[in-house]
């Protein structure tokens, strides 16, 4: 049985109406309250006329038959709740990053097809300049955050226009087709937007499935589990990236409560460890050493009774293996998740570590329909083989990028007949039978002919105590090609040299992947999601000239 994602929601909150679905602080949805507000956004989209103007079976992969909904906000309930109205009345939301300048943001609203928005009043005179460049937008709605802005023209006051929507056609049925769409974060170019399914997304992100990766048979057993479970998880990065509202949906399947924190805009690792403590967080979602290495520090200077806290979920960058024991240390019982995928591929695979065993970074057990294809694309890599090759998925993946064909054709290519998910990571099987990840192909440095994995090198650097954060970039070089550059950001207080740090790291990694130069900056740029910011990095490693 295929499921969409509304259906789902709906199945779950019949079997736990009362149960408490989303907070944050004084802000208290059990799930009946949820549904029924995202009702009323539903049927508010549908009197605007935003309906499927064509079914998947006519449509290319790349290709969209849906209207769409832009979601401009920070970490708030009204994001979720705009993503199930969305989904009832079959529209496509799709996230918005809050940080994109005019450009940037005209750009991303004109290749969706923006057709209504939901954004936080603070960010009402960046979209003003941009409006009167776009067409076909029908419905603004303006969410109060106590900025003081005031509506802009032609917008409504998202709390009022709920209040006053009418109701849902019953008659309309959501279909496992429907689409979930996906922008990437345009780290290796302009961004994409994903195009799922929501029949496969909910399989291959969402919570589809059971602790063995099985797929759930019917709504009857996705009720069964909601009643049996009741998981308070806390997402601390931003819902306008992936990981985190996967974390949200999987754990509205699961029947349990969704905690945002109260300060979205910035990181405050004493206020979100207070939120994990005053809520009873069971699971607590990061995005690796950007925020590992803060909630650590805070760890180790305060004084935080954490009980419920059971397990550590991380994503979207590496969670450093010091960083990691530090934090098992800190929080007795913990079991830290590394999850490993991608907005075109949901999740290929986990790690776990816990205090009394193995900690480690980068390698994981790889998830149904995960594994490694040649570096040609011509064929899977068997296990034992331990060449390099592309880290891929098949069976439930994204039909494609909207819009762009060649890069739809690309990135989920056929092979031997079958089609799978190549995002662009580099990997290769561990005699263990675990998949290693060395890292994005795009950043990928080399040098005098041999390939060096920046995210590699990174992690070898992280080994050193004095080093609080790094990013690894290439540079060109007259004599290798490109040589590698480390750009670092040290501990407060420690005078560690490039000396030190290089032979720290040739205890980890061959000679030649060792930097031959370094840069030291006061702070590592990363994104709001934790990624590292390359461009930034390469910026500050064409400042120093090449003396190779």
């Amino acid at each position: 049985m295929e499921f969409n994602l509304w259906s789902v929601f709906r199945t779950v909150a019949a079997a736990v109406p009362d149960r408490e679905c989303l907070v944050q602080g004084s802000r208290r949805l059990d799930y009946r309250q949820l549904e029924a507000r995202s009702l009323k956004l539903a049927g508010l989209l549908a009197s605007y006329g935003l309906a499927p103007f064509a079914e998947r079976n006519e449509l290319k992969n790349w290709q969209s038959g849906q209207a769409t909904l832009g979601l401009y906000l920070y970490n708030c309930p009204e994001y979720l709740e705009g993503m199930l109205g969305s989904f009832a009345a079959r529209v496509a939301p799709f996230n918005v990053n809050y940080r994109y300048v005019e450009e940037e943001l005209e750009y991303l609203l004109r290749d969706a097809g923006l057709r209504a928005l939901v954004y936080h009043a603070s960010l009402a005179p960046t979209l003003a300049r941009v409006l009167p460049r776009l067409h076909g937008v029908e419905l603004l709605l303006q969410v109060d955050d106590g900025s003081g802005q005031p509506l802009l023209q032609g917008a409504q006051d998202y709390e009022r226009a709920l209040a006053a929507a009418p109701e849902l056609d019953p008659g309309l049925q959501p279909s496992p087709d429907d689409l979930y769409l996906l922008y990437t974060g345009g780290t290796t170019g302009m961004p994409k937007g994903v195009l799922w399914r929501q029949a496969d997304v909910f399989a291959a992100a969402l919570g589809g499935t059971d602790r063995r990766g099985k797929e759930f048979a019917s709504l009857d057993e996705i009720a069964e589990r909601a009643t049996g479970r009741e998981p308070r998880v806390l997402p601390a990065s931003p819902f306008m990236h992936g990981a985190a509202h996967w974390s949200a949906f999987s754990t509205f399947a699961a029947g349990g409560t969704v905690i945002v924190r109260n300060n979205s805009r910035g990181l405050d690792p004493a206020g979100l460890l207070e939120t994990v403590a005053q809520e009873r967080a069971t699971a607590l979602l990061i995005i690796g050493d950007a925020f590992g290495r803060p909630l650590l520090a805070e760890l180790q200077a305060g004084n935080y009774e954490l009980p419920c806290l059971r397990t550590l979920i991380t994503g979207g960058a590496a969670l450093s293996v010091e960083v990691k024991q530090g934090l098992v240390e800190q929080i007795p019982g913990l079991t830290i998740l590394d999850a490993v995928g991608s907005s075109e591929s949901g999740n290929q695979g986990n790690h776990y570590s816990r205090g009394g065993g193995e900690v480690a970074t980068g390698s994981f057990d790889a998830a149904p329909g995960s594994l490694v294809l040649n570096a040609e694309l011509t064929g899977q890599l068997p296990l034992g083989n331990t060449d390099t090759g592309w880290f891929a998925r098949s069976g439930r993946i994204p039909l494609g990028y909207l819009g762009d064909e060649e890069k739809t054709l690309r990135t989920f290519p056929l092979v031997d007949g079958i089609r799978y998910t190549v995002p662009g990571d580099r990997a290769r099987w561990s005699v263990d039978g675990r998949i290693e990840l060395l890292g994005r192909d795009s950043v990928t440095i080399n040098s005098g002919g041999e390939k060096i994995f920046a995210e590699e090198v990174e992690q070898a650097l992280k080994h050193h105590a004095g080093v609080y954060d790094a990013i690894v970039v290439g540079r060109a070089s007259k004599h290798w090609g490109q040589e590698v550059v480390a750009v670092v950001q040290l501990v407060p207080g420690a005078s560690t040299t490039a000396e030190e740090l290089g032979l720290g790291c040739a205890e980890h990694i061959a000679r030649y992947k060792l930097p031959r130069d370094w840069v030291f900056v006061d702070e590592i740029r990363r994104s709001p999601s934790g990624k590292a910011d390359y461009a930034w990095a390469r910026e500050q490693a064409s400042g120093q000239a090449d003396q190779s």
